[in-house]
């Protein structure tokens, strides 16, 4: 395995995953790569279903669950947010079980690991840490702040997603750790554990190539401009000017 295209959290934005499918096989031309993708496939005011869709028919693909999977399929219709409850509610029988077939982490290879959060949750930032003193309430992690959430995890590449900021960390003899960034939602806001805001400043779809070499894993952390104003009047179309803001502008 030498090359690795990762996508995180899509959210239901079709135009932005397929400007970046597309960008994948312009650089690698389809050719030796595999494509991963790290869970929040779907939530969001978007196109969940037709989402569904595409990442249902990639059987090649090696597929997670997010947070936001857990939260669709088990969380009490009174629970759901509003992103949960319009994905939900767009979604096929036929989807919704696949969603279920989604494990909550994997090993690509042995020394290769698939998490959405951490390795023990869906709901923690790992390279970022939630902080009520920060600017916006998140700030990059400190080294001793990765290194608790690594656990006694051992591998040598680390993917995950959740935070839609991209970054990478390689801890000294310790794993190279991965966050691509977001295909689909540039700018957000969370209630846990208290109130903060993500945003990236720049309505792009994010992703990351990857590339094995005698050395070592090689990083392009990729922003990609799409069609912004066609995911923009969707959201618009389904009553989020909060998410047609973030779509249009990547800012809160």
């Amino acid at each position: 395995m030498t090359r690795l295209a990762i996508l995180s959290d899509i959210h239901g934005n079709l135009p932005a995953l397929q400007a970046v499918l597309a960008d994948v096989d312009r650089r690698t031309g389809g050719r030796d790569v595999q494509i991963v993708t790290l869970g929040d496939h779907l939530s969001g005011p978007l196109w969940p279903e037709e989402t569904a869709t595409l990442l249902r028919s990639r059987t090649d693909w090696v597929q997670i669950a997010g947070n936001h999977e857990r939260q669709l399929l088990d969380f009490d219709p009174v629970r759901r947010g509003p992103s949960d409850r319009h994905a939900h509610a767009c979604l096929s029988p036929a989807s919704r079980d696949w969603l279920t077939t989604l494990p909550t982490r994997a090993w690509l290879t042995p020394d290769i690991l698939l998490c959405h959060g951490t390795p023990d949750s869906d709901l923690t930032y790992w390279l970022d840490t939630v902080d009520a003193t920060a600017p916006d309430g998140v700030r990059p992690a400190t080294e001793a702040e990765i290194r608790t959430r690594l656990g006694a995890v051992t591998a040598d590449l680390i993917l995950c997603g959740h935070t839609h900021l991209p970054r990478t960390v390689h801890l000294n003899e310790g794993p190279l750790i991965v966050n691509p960034g977001s295909v689909g939602l540039p700018a957000y806001t969370d209630d846990h554990p208290i109130p903060h805001k993500v945003a990236t400043g720049s309505p792009d779809a994010r992703y990351a190539l990857l590339d094995q070499t005698p050395e070592g894993w090689t990083v392009d952390l990729i922003s990609l401009p799409y069609d912004t104003a066609l995911a923009a009047g969707q959201a618009d179309r389904n009553a989020r000017p909060d998410w047609a803001q973030a779509l249009r502008t990547g800012t809160l």
